[in-house]
């Protein structure tokens, strides 16, 4: 992590404020009815998206909240795997793992017919599917230069990723009480649902520490199937590639990218080898026992800090910019992944 430019210090406070007071209210709900049902973490969310739907940030706020929203947050990821230990990942078997797999490829295959059955152009169709089965900005990141893809349809296909991302995260645990889901089951849905690797702490934080481990550990499996889609995509679409760029709803104007594979940086992030280091120190007992506690609280306060940042970068209003049929694609493809985890759980009969 690069050291803190004074540029970075208004939106960095910013989102440190934005957390104290999420941090205020989860103690106020405490002493009020005994428990909080709605955890700092999720506060501090919902105060960030209430703060930019009532003020757009400026130049000056911008640095500090992406440096906050990015790097914090993978900082935060990669302290993650000092809470978990390769048992952890052993347990999940090779059927699940295969079944991970399955889940992908079904996710991006149906994804991408019900874009193109609801009007969306080829390209923005496959960073759809490909972001919404992954994990999204990352993935429409990498897919983007492979296909041939212009600004537009990849500032479209981020932006509903932003906004979708905190409506998974806000949502997904109010599942576990109507489905009776395990600690298990719902880490397994989580790892397989959620967007990005450090949305998956924000999503299963407040469910528990178990949930935390096996979503994390199966969303990491999740992303590794980026760089054989992304293999893939390079050799069957060279045909789109030389394809004049569609008419499609856009958020916001852009050039067409250069044509060319992802870098190897692009396909593994450092913070996902980062997470892979630590665990494999935890599992080899370098870590002392004492330390563990204060990395985790470490973790849950930084992921806290991004997920105020979170909000604030997201922009509820674009849904509306955008129109129906994106909207309804995006929606109907988070929708379809759902169920498909949901089938996995079930038929694999995941405790």
């Amino acid at each position: 992590m690069s050291r803190i430019r004074p540029t970075l210090l208004p939106g960095l406070v910013l989102c440190i404020v934005v957390t104290l007071v999420a941090v205020a209210l989860q103690a106020i709900e405490t002493r009020l009815v005994g428990e909080p049902y709605l955890e700092a973490l999720v506060l501090a969310i919902l105060l960030g998206v209430a703060i930019r739907s009532a003020w757009t940030p400026g130049p000056r706020w911008a640095p500090g909240i992406a440096f906050s929203a990015k790097v914090l947050l993978e900082v935060a990821v990669v302290l993650l795997g000092a809470s978990v230990s390769a048992a952890t990942v052993l347990a999940l078997g090779p059927a699940l793992i295969g079944g991970i797999a399955l889940v992908v490829a079904l996710a991006i295959a149906s994804s991408y017919a019900l874009c193109r059955l609801l009007g969306l152009p080829k390209r923005m169709a496959v960073l759809v599917a490909c972001g919404n089965s992954i994990c999204g900005n990352s993935a429409i990141a990498a897919v983007a230069p492979v296909i041939g893809a212009d600004g537009d349809d990849v500032a479209s296909s981020i932006a509903f990723t932003a906004v979708l991302g905190v409506v998974v995260v806000l949502l997904l645990p109010l599942l576990v009480p109507v489905l009776s889901l395990s600690l298990t089951q719902y880490g397994v849905l989580a790892g397989l649902t959620v967007y990005a690797v450090p949305q998956v702490l924000a999503a299963t934080l407040p469910i528990g520490a178990l949930s935390n481990q096996v979503g994390t550990v199966v969303k990491l499996v999740r992303v590794l199937m980026l760089g054989p889609v992304v293999l893939a995509l390079s050799l069957v679409t060279r045909r789109l590639r030389d394809e004049p760029v569609e008419a499609a709803p856009h958020v916001t104007a852009g050039d067409r990218p250069r044509l060319g594979r992802p870098a190897l940086h692009e396909l593994v992030p450092w913070f996902i080898v980062g997470f892979l280091l630590v665990l494999l120190v935890r599992s080899l007992g370098l870590i002392p026992a004492p330390a563990l506690p204060p990395i985790a609280a470490t973790a849950s306060a930084l992921t806290t800090v991004s997920m105020a940042a979170l909000g604030l970068g997201v922009d509820v209003r674009v849904v509306a910019k955008a129109g129906v049929r994106v909207t309804a694609a995006v929606t109907a493809s988070l929708v379809v992944l759902g169920l498909v985890s949901l089938a996995l759980i079930r038929v694999m009969g995941v405790a």
